[in-house]
């Protein structure tokens, strides 16, 4: 999931809510998170059910418009180098050919029987998954699907962000520098899904803790820091800036003292609203807004070592994580659609427009450029600031060159969906 800004989009709802919903009986179990392989091999041998296999579920509505086009009319097509275009395609057929549930609480996905014979002749067509074969890719993608253009009332064009994933210093044990703790899931933190037992509370979840027989708020950030039962400690980092940046962002690799690397991946969060933190050293005088980036905020941190914890805590939200190996370089965290994304081929959508899975042509121009970047991505992620008609949020990769394109990039883009040419326009499940 691309958490940037990610608890602006959680709220709790009345008491009266939570009460109906206990007495319900309700699961507590995560339902909004697709399922996703523990273990996942780039390059293994693609499966693909028969048609027959996928129970067929009701179609969602989508909010966009769209339109049939040429190939030959998307900007830059001829351009696009094609690295790791297949092996994103391979993969992002992993995610297409799982069974929809037909639950409201997730996002929109394209729905499977659509995409079977596509992904089909994908695992039948002799390419090498890592093929970077621009010629051959792009003959395939020609042969088997049909451009759309996203629009909503003529709108064709939105804003184009960027997102990565941090890496960063850890230990397993806490000392010396490694003082910031990287907390997994608490064993007490409930997450109620509203809509199992009320349809029009759809894709509304809650989260908090049993207090005798009553379910109340989960602790703040500041709490679970003075808390005598604190989560799990999955890692220590050694800098309070970066391990708040990593929970926005939502994933991050650290780096481990022995030389190791492991990825840490979202596994939930305390349901508290997200607060800013240079907003608050603004309203407090210490950072000009415009001035409040990661660098100024880590510089003022340094400078203030006896405020960090002031300055961690005017935000209440709290991410937690879960340890993933990393089996492959080009493997990034999973987005919300449960694949790994893939550097510069994977995106964030609004899926009430695009369902995840989808392929896409994006044209956009680089950061801070007028350079054009027109490139097929995929629809793999969403995000709490990420709405509209063709709104994207691109994903760079991982490190410091990743971070530096990501925080400078605002363009203004378009996007069409590559659909089936045998399925007619795109639809959602």
């Amino acid at each position: 999931m691309n958490m940037k800004n990610p608890q602006a989009q959680y709220r709790l709802l009345p008491v009266a809510v939570i009460a109906l919903v206990l007495l319900a009986g309700c699961s507590t179990q995560e339902t909004g998170v697709p399922p996703s392989e523990s273990s996942f091999s780039m390059t293994a041998p693609l499966s693909v059910p028969d048609r027959s296999a996928f129970a067929p579920t009701p179609p969602r509505p989508l909010a966009g418009q769209y339109s049939q086009v040429a190939w030959s009319s998307l900007p830059g097509w001829n351009a696009d180098d094609a690295r790791h275009l297949w092996l994103t395609f391979y993969n992002n057929c992993r995610g297409l050919m799982r069974p929809v549930s037909g639950s409201k609480a997730l996002p929109a996905r394209a729905a499977p029987a659509v995409w079977q014979p596509v992904c089909q002749a994908a695992a039948q067509s002799g390419l090498d998954p890592r093929s970077d074969d621009a010629a051959a890719v792009k003959a395939f993608l020609e042969q088997h699907l049909q451009p759309w253009q996203v629009t909503e009332n003529s709108k064709s064009t939105n804003t184009v962000t960027g997102y990565y994933e941090p890496v960063v210093h850890g230990s397993r044990s806490r000392g010396g520098e490694y003082q910031w703790p990287m907390y997994a899931a608490p064993d007490d933190l409930l997450t109620i899904d509203l809509g199992q037992q009320y349809p029009e509370l759809a894709g509304k979840r809650i989260r908090g803790k049993l207090s005798g027989k009553t379910i109340v708020p989960y602790d703040t950030r500041e709490q679970i820091g003075r808390s005598e039962n604190k989560p799990p400690v999955i890692v220590w980092l050694n800098d309070p800036v970066e391990a708040f940046f990593l929970q926005v962002q939502g994933s991050g690799r650290v780096q481990l003292e022995d030389g190791s690397t492991i990825r840490l991946a979202y596994a939930n969060h305390n349901g508290r609203p997200y607060s800013s933190i240079g907003k608050w050293l603004a309203d407090k005088g210490e950072l000009p807004l415009a001035q409040a980036n990661m660098q100024n905020i880590k510089a003022w941190a340094k400078s203030h070592p006896d405020r960090v914890d002031e300055m961690l805590n005017a935000n209440q939200a709290m991410v937690f994580f879960r340890e993933e190996a990393i089996p492959d370089d080009a493997a990034g965290p999973k987005g919300a659609y449960g694949i790994p994304l893939v550097a510069e081929r994977t995106v964030a959508v609004d899926p009430n427009y695009v369902p995840l899975g989808s392929p896409l042509f994006l044209s956009t121009t680089r950061p801070h450029s007028t350079q054009p970047m027109q490139r097929v991505v995929f629809a793999q992620d969403t995000g709490a600031a990420i709405k509209g008609v063709a709104r994207t949020d691109f994903f760079w990769g991982s490190g410091d060159a990743a971070g530096e394109l990501a925080g400078r990039m605002k363009q203004t883009g378009q996007v069409w969906i590559l659909w089936p040419r045998s399925a007619g326009a795109p639809e959602a499940r």
